[in-house]
């Protein structure tokens, strides 16, 4: 059985069940989500949650939902795919500074940085943050892993990486300014627990505008060259 849990702005936790979509539970009063980056066996915790919870027959995942997650710290890993070093290195390269981002794409360590603390990340739906002195952002959808603390993957979510690449194509060294920032991330709109992602698994991105789509593109999972143990690690 695999679970997605949801965070309404109201309050609480919604279990959904994912055999059967639509089928929504609230967890039992004061469970944090907390709890499950503490435990040896997540997926056993939100099956028993599922089973004592109550119907939540109202609830839709389209409602005002919170990011997937309470107090945890959200890190990213950068250049993971081929084309993404070939695009960091164009934009680095006026700056002489795309030497680093080959090397880190053939090195042993990846390239990891802090991207925001829960409070700092934006649930689904809600506006994300833009510099006003960056003249050139992106969004960039990432799949999410949610590690536990002994380091061990138990579930994941989606995830928008926003970057001011004016700003990170300047200097390599301003990658922090081009990352961090209130607002620069959204998480959701749940969080996955006990489903395997395979290689086939897809990420996709749409950007529109006044209902219009300008511009789209995809990727696979397959397409990532370091393994999710590997970062986890």
């Amino acid at each position: 059985m695999t679970m997605r849990l949801y965070r309404p702005v109201q309050g609480g936790l919604i279990l959904e069940e994912g055999e059967r979509p639509g089928t929504f539970r609230r967890a039992p009063e004061g469970f944090s989500i907390d709890l499950l980056f503490r435990q040896d066996d997540p997926l056993s915790l939100t099956r028993k949650l599922f089973a004592s919870g109550t119907e939540s027959p109202a609830f839709s995942p389209e409602d005002a939902l919170l990011p997937p997650l309470e107090s945890q710290e959200i890190w990213a890993a950068g250049v993971t795919y081929f084309r993404s070093r070939s695009a960091r290195m164009e934009e680095a390269e006026s700056a002489g500074g795309d030497i680093f981002y080959d090397k880190v794409y053939d090195a042993p360590r990846p390239e990891l940085f802090f991207k925001a603390t829960a409070s700092r990340a934006r649930g689904p739906g809600v506006p994300l943050g833009i510099r006003s002195d960056s003249t050139w952002d992106v969004p960039e959808p990432e799949l999410t892993l949610a590690v536990d603390t002994r380091g061990a993957v138990f579930g994941y979510t989606v995830g928008n990486d926003m970057s001011s690449r004016s700003i990170e194509g300047e200097n390599p060294l301003y990658l922090p300014q081009a990352k961090v920032y209130r607002g620069s991330c959204a998480i959701g709109p749940c969080l996955v627990v006990g489903e395997a992602v395979t290689p086939e698994t897809g990420i996709t991105l749409r950007i529109t505008r006044h209902d219009t789509v300008i511009w789209q593109g995809s990727t696979t999972v397959s397409q990532i060259k370091r393994s999710f143990s590997e970062l986890a690690a």
